[in-house]
């Protein structure tokens, strides 16, 4: 099962590089000069059905959410709720049946060709045989970019994940935390705006999941990316996120949004507070509720 999970998302890493390299419009990246008012993500009565022989599925049933820049915003619910493809949707790696999506006042395509996302899979989905530098250089060298440039960046972004010293290491020397990070300076080596993450700690231990968590909300304080954040995770969603996003079942509708009211600028120990147990007993309330 993990070998076969492995295999799906190095492939979905690879459609989606293709994506990103196809049809790249040189000037759709100075349309991304949006004013911080602009909705990061606008996601407007979109259904999702996928035709099957016996019965359609329906993924998602009319999804409204609105996205402002710089926010932190987990999707969360049970197995099979859809989370992943409304993630996909607003990426452009997936259909819609109805309704509209638009990244930064464009439509999802035009956002891809402009790289204004970065993608972490759930599984790292990189090249044992490539070292950690090459890659997180590998979109940028599909892309064009020159080797020496690719590479200055692929170190800049490595740096800000605290791997500037494993540059020359090969993925199968690393960790599993430290595998998802050089993932994660692969998505950000194209300095999107938006972080589109898929359950990226999901099969780390939790001391290392939670040491990424941290890291991952230092980094977000750092620079205020917009993140959009799959998880099972009600602690993790609550640590991480501005807001959360509750998903019921099949077929995937909001029943809930939830706005933290946790300072932005957190440390692990915010989860020994009556505020976090608070937001905790919110969420698990709103998914038990998106049950019936």
């Amino acid at each position: 099962m993990f070998l076969a999970a492995a295999l799906t998302n190095w492939l979905a890493f690879h459609f989606y590089v293709l994506r990103m390299s196809a049809l790249i419009d040189p000037f759709a990246a100075s349309r991304l000069s949006v004013p911080a008012t602009k909705p990061a993500v606008e996601v407007r009565g979109v259904s999702v059905v996928y035709p099957a022989a016996d019965a359609p599925v329906q993924a998602l049933k009319d999804i409204d959410l609105r996205i402002g820049q710089g926010e932190f915003v987990s999707l969360i619910g049970p197995s099979g709720c859809g989370k992943t493809t409304l993630l996909r949707v607003i990426a452009d790696l997936e259909s819609i049946s109805a309704g509209e999506v638009w990244v930064n006042g464009l439509s999802p395509r035009e956002a891809r060709q402009a790289r204004a996302y970065g993608y972490v899979f759930q599984a790292p989905a990189l090249f044992a045989w490539r070292t950690v530098l090459a890659n997180v250089m590998l979109p940028l060298r599909i892309q064009g970019m020159r080797k020496e440039q690719a590479a200055a960046v692929a170190r800049e972004h490595l740096a800000r994940v605290g791997l500037a010293a494993f540059d020359n290491k090969y993925p199968w020397q690393l960790s599993g935390g430290m595998q998802q990070r050089v993932s994660i300076a692969r998505a950000l080596a194209f300095e999107p705006r938006i972080l589109m993450m898929d359950e990226p700690f999901g099969a780390l231990d939790e001391i290392t999941r939670d040491d990424l968590n941290a890291q991952l909300q230092a980094l977000w304080q750092r620079e205020r990316r917009t993140v959009v954040f799959v998880t099972h995770s009600i602690a993790e969603a609550v640590y991480l996120s501005t807001r959360i996003v509750v998903m019921s079942p099949r077929p995937g509708r909001i029943v809930e949004v939830i706005d933290s009211r946790l300072p932005d600028e957190r440390t692990l120990e915010l989860r020994d507070t009556p505020e976090y147990a608070a937001l905790v007993h919110a969420v698990r309330k709103a998914l038990a509720d998106g049950h019936h």
